[in-house]
């Protein structure tokens, strides 16, 4: 696109949005910004009212909508590869099958979002918010996820294989046969939230927390898991083994038919005669005490060693 092009292209631009503002405000009057199936790569949005426009099938690759307002808008299958939208407003959005992969939506607001087959494949949502989203197959591989909020998410089959959620907040959230392969989840908060038959293995989960989590059918196989609290959780059929949870926290958790063989539970605290009986060891099993499992009622490998 020439330089006249582009000039011309932005004065358009202009023109649709200030009808679409009209109309915002008084809908017998002006005109709804309708960018249905239009190619608006590059074009610059920063800090435009798009909110309700109709962007169906659009093409925004690399386009600028830092701080736009996008809330209610009709983005399905989108196309926003390496777009940037910093603190951009997303809220109640249907992003069904858009893409996103490479784009950059720190401080993004995505609350209440519908997200079926959204592509978020390398994208950039640190600090963003998913608070209520309903997210289904989506695909955050790779993705920066730093300090993002998804309390009260329902998720489904989302992957989050390398991904980073250091600091992120799932309180109460609902995930469901998700993936957390090799990503890396220290620090962060689940608590309250229901993780059925997911999949954290080889993550890292270190200082995280699952108070009064239900990690039931999940498997956390060789994921590095030290000093995580699982005070008051349901780790019932929970798969840890191999797992490093050295001095973690498991006060009041309900631990039947947990595996814990291979795993590492030097220094934890709160755990009881009964949990460990409950639970599966074997001679992997490091138990608080630092001795080898099994465990054996009685020995008082429960107690972890005051230094």
């Amino acid at each position: 696109m020439t330089e006249a092009e582009r000039r011309a292209r932005q004065a358009l631009l202009r023109r649709v949005l200030e009808g679409h503002k009209i109309w915002l405000e008084h809908p017998t009057e002006g005109a709804r910004a309708d960018f249905t199936r239009m190619t608006l790569s590059e074009a610059k949005l920063e800090n435009a009212n798009l909110r309700r426009a109709l962007l169906h099938s659009a093409v925004l690759f690399d386009c600028n909508l830092n701080g736009a307002d996008l809330s209610e808008a009709v983005l399905e299958s989108a196309d926003f590869r390496k777009a940037t939208l910093f603190q951009a407003d997303l809220t109640g959005v249907n992003l069904s099958h858009t893409d996103f992969r490479f784009a950059n939506l720190d401080g993004a607001n995505l609350s209440e979002t519908t997200m079926q087959n959204a592509d978020f494949t390398e994208c950039r949502l640190r600090g963003a918010r998913m608070l209520d989203a309903r997210i289904h197959h989506c695909d955050f591989t790779n993705a920066s996820l730093q300090r993002a909020a998804f309390n009260h998410a329902n998720m489904l089959e989302a992957n989050f294989t390398d991904a980073n959620l250091e600091e992120a907040i799932l309180y109460n959230a609902q995930i469901s046969i998700a993936r957390f392969r090799d990503s890396k989840v220290v620090r962060a908060n689940f608590g309250n939230a229901k993780l059925q038959s997911c999949d954290f293995r080889d993550a890292h989960l270190n200082e995280s927390k699952f108070i009064k989590a239900d990690l039931g059918q999940s498997c956390f196989g060789r994921a590095t898991m030290s000093g995580c609290d699982f005070r008051e959780a349901k780790l019932s059929g929970a798969d840890f083994t191999a797992a490093v949870m050295v001095g973690a926290q498991f006060g009041d958790a309900l631990m039947f038919t947990a595996d814990l063989r291979g795993a590492n539970l030097q220094g934890a605290r709160g755990l009881t005669s009964q949990q460990l009986s409950q639970s599966r060891t074997d001679n992997k099993t490091i138990l608080p005490s630092g001795t080898p499992g099994p465990y054996l009622k009685g020995s008082g490998a429960e107690r972890a060693l005051l230094r």
